[in-house]
């Protein structure tokens, strides 16, 4: 094993509920009467990337906003979504630290392969650890650097070429279906934990899940992964 992979928003850390008050903001300085309630950012999760989830939800009330303005809608959210992620802060979730340690510890590379952008990132990785994405991660491929967004591939292959390693070489850890379908298309091996948001996603396609991830966890798994994670 030479790699772990990460996914960002509901696997690092229970980040959706800032991303759905920035969204909610940012209707409110457009005057647009859109609010996403709890259960609506839940549905609208099925498809990835912000850009993506407005059109959808545009098209869904029928509304007669462009292409232009969604992507200026987008770039407000994020700048709200930075504000409200230095101003709340954010834990990392159960798990996470240790793996990130190990991973240090015994040489593997670490990276993340995101739906979402670099600058949320960024907003987490500072708020989260500490310290800017770069200096904790060996790569990090982000939803806008690639043609098609979770649940297809294209994020998880860009992240293994690299880190110029093979799919058969490193562990994905996510926390949705559209995450672990896009992980399992790349070809590689997938532990999920389900988010507050995610909890009703069937991760059936998964190597293996539990309720949250813990370095005990994956090494009772080593078996499993041929003994990656022994010794």
């Amino acid at each position: 094993m030479k790699a772990l992979i990460f996914d960002v928003d509901g696997t690092l850390a229970e980040t959706e509920e800032l991303h759905r008050q920035a969204f909610n903001r940012t209707f409110q300085d457009f005057g647009l009467d859109w609010h996403w309630s709890v259960d609506t950012y839940r549905d609208l999760l099925k498809t990835a990337g912000g850009k993506e989830r407005l059109r959808v939800w545009r098209d869904r009330v029928g509304a007669r906003v462009s292409d232009a303005t969604i992507t200026e809608l987008h770039k407000e959210k994020t700048g709200h979504y930075g504000r409200l992620m230095s101003e709340a802060g954010v834990r990392l979730r159960p798990g996470i630290a240790d793996l990130m340690d190990f991973a240090r510890k015994n040489g593997l590379k670490r990276a993340i392969a995101t739906t979402t952008n670099r600058p949320n990132v960024d907003a987490l990785c500072l708020a989260a650890f500490g310290r800017p994405a770069q200096d904790l991660f060996d790569t990090i491929a982000a939803g806008d650097e690639v043609p098609a967004k979770k649940p297809a591939p294209d994020v998880y292959l860009l992240a293994l070429e690299r880190l110029e390693v093979a799919a058969g070489e490193a562990i994905a850890f996510e926390d949705s279906r559209i995450g672990v379908l896009s992980a399992k298309a790349a070809g590689l091996r997938v532990i999920a934990a389900p988010s507050l948001y995610t909890t009703s996603d069937r991760l059936d396609e998964a190597d293996l899940t539990a309720p949250a991830l813990s370095l005990e966890l994956v090494r009772e798994a080593s078996a499993f992964f041929s003994g990656a994670f022994s010794g």
